[in-house]
């Protein structure tokens, strides 16, 4: 209703309950009407009013900013530039920059259909046969650990939600425990522990000397972490930067954080899509069980399978007994069930289809290979244009020696702002780019860009 009718029904109602209405000895006094307060007073038998209207009970609580990564997509859908490249977040694209179902998906996805899947509630802790699987693929089918019964796995919302279920776990089960975080890391991990009351301080990671790891200092932080510190660890292909330990590396950063006691937390996201092998992928994860250390573990689908809606992951928590980690998942049962109460059926199906019909799994593997091959080509194109554009003598060998959908380019914050407002080269302020959203055709404009903004902005 316009504020004009509101004020003229207020009158009214006034003007015929005025008799009714019980005014105090100074001829003034108040009425409700809906959510708004009517103020009146008389005067020389008049009587005038104004309606105020009450103050939001939400009214303190003030305007989130906005999310650093998905407020990126928002900006680029505002751009009617033709030249416009939108490659802030992780999604993979197809060489004409399309979203991609995977053809393995949809067959999966058609048997579900054929066999009349129902849509009745999972068990707290997910579909078994998801849960067998995902395990499975992680730490290789005759893992000890698997065949001991000594891991613990409960289907999650994606890797972010599973990240949050380790969290609670971490919060109510290690009090005062702290977690390590890289420098720099994926934008969510920090938000993530902060929700669940975890403390976390930073390990250094990346040099931006070298724009490579910086080893050393990660070690000394590691090893200058209290006894117990729970160590945030990035399975493979490091988000943001593409960067990863060599596999001499990893045997050194397992060595101290056994040495320390430490307690390591893999985020692993991207499993088969960075190398294309899933062996490959998970050899950090499995290295550290291996070692006989226990270990918190986060799986997320959305890449590898490319399920992001689909919100499909799992926490694994890998024990030193069969006892303990039938306790541990109980515990991860009771947490998940106020959150959430049961995850979604659906991808964990296509996930368990997958892996459990050995013509798709086939068929997965080999479309992993031509999705993390195709972004492996953008990768060698950018650099190759980079390199034949820049006379400057810069060394963009960096660019080839990280892995993954990501690219670290070294550009601040304001070369970065000089991407987008000049180029229409939408990206994460740290200077992250998503080669999964470059094409081949794009790279030489990218290059002009990235070259542009390195060399002219301060």
């Amino acid at each position: 209703m316009a504020s004009s009718s509101v004020l003229s029904v207020a009158t009214q109602c006034v003007s015929r309950n005025a008799s009714s209405l019980s005014i105090n000895e100074t001829h003034k006094g108040k009425a409700k009407l809906g959510g708004s307060t009517l103020r009146f007073s008389k005067s020389s038998g008049r009587i005038s009013m104004t309606v105020a209207v009450n103050v939001s009970r939400f009214e303190a609580i003030p305007m989130a900013p906005p999310d650093p990564i998905l407020g990126v997509s928002e900006a680029f859908r505002a751009d009617t530039s033709d030249a416009k490249l939108n490659l802030g977040v992780g999604a993979y694209r197809t060489e004409e920059l399309q979203p991609y179902v995977l053809n393995v998906v949809k067959k999966a996805e058609n048997l579900m259909l054929e066999r009349g899947d129902n849509k009745e509630y999972l068990p707290i802790e997910g579909l078994a046969a998801f849960n067998k699987a995902t395990a499975e693929l992680l730490l290789g089918a005759d893992n000890p650990a698997i065949k001991e019964q000594r891991v613990a796995t409960v289907q999650g919302l994606s890797g972010t939600g599973s990240l949050r279920l380790g969290a609670a776990l971490i919060e109510r089960y290690f009090p005062g425990a702290k977690v390590l975080i890289s420098a720099p890391t994926w934008g969510n991990h920090k938000n993530i522990f902060n929700d669940a009351r975890v403390p976390w301080s930073e390990y250094r990671y990346y040099d931006p000397r070298t724009v490579g790891l910086d080893f050393e200092g990660m070690i000394e932080d590691i090893k200058a972490a209290p006894e117990g510190t729970f160590v945030l660890l990035h399975g493979c292909a490091h988000n943001p930067t593409g960067i990863d330990p060599t596999p001499e590396q990893w045997e050194k950063i397992a060595d101290v954080i056994q040495q320390k006691n430490h307690i390591p937390f893999f985020d692993v996201a991207y499993q088969g899509f960075a190398s294309g092998s899933l062996d490959e992928d998970a050899a950090s994860v499995r290295l550290f069980v291996a070692c006989g250390m226990e270990v918190l573990v986060a799986q997320s689908y959305s890449k590898n399978l490319g399920l992001y809606a689909e919100r499909i992951g799992a926490m694994n928590v890998i024990s030193s007994s069969s006892e303990s980690a039938t306790r541990v998942k109980s515990q991860l049962k009771r947490l998940a069930r106020p959150m959430y109460s049961n995850p979604p059926v659906h991808g964990a199906k296509i996930v368990a289809n997958v892996v459990g019909t050995p013509a798709l799994f086939d068929e997965w593997k080999a479309e992993m290979e031509m999705m993390a091959g195709r972004i492996k080509n953008v990768r060698q194109k950018l650099y190759d244009s980079i390199s034949s554009k820049d006379k400057s003598g810069k060394d963009w060998s960096f660019i080839l020696k990280q892995i993954g959908m990501f690219s670290y380019t070294g550009l601040n914050k304001n070369q970065s702002d000089n991407m987008t407002n000049k180029w229409h080269v939408y990206m994460t302020k740290d200077g992250r780019i998503s080669l999964a959203g470059l094409s081949l055709a794009k790279c030489e404009y990218l290059a002009d860009a990235i070259i542009d903004s390195f060399h002219n902005v301060s």
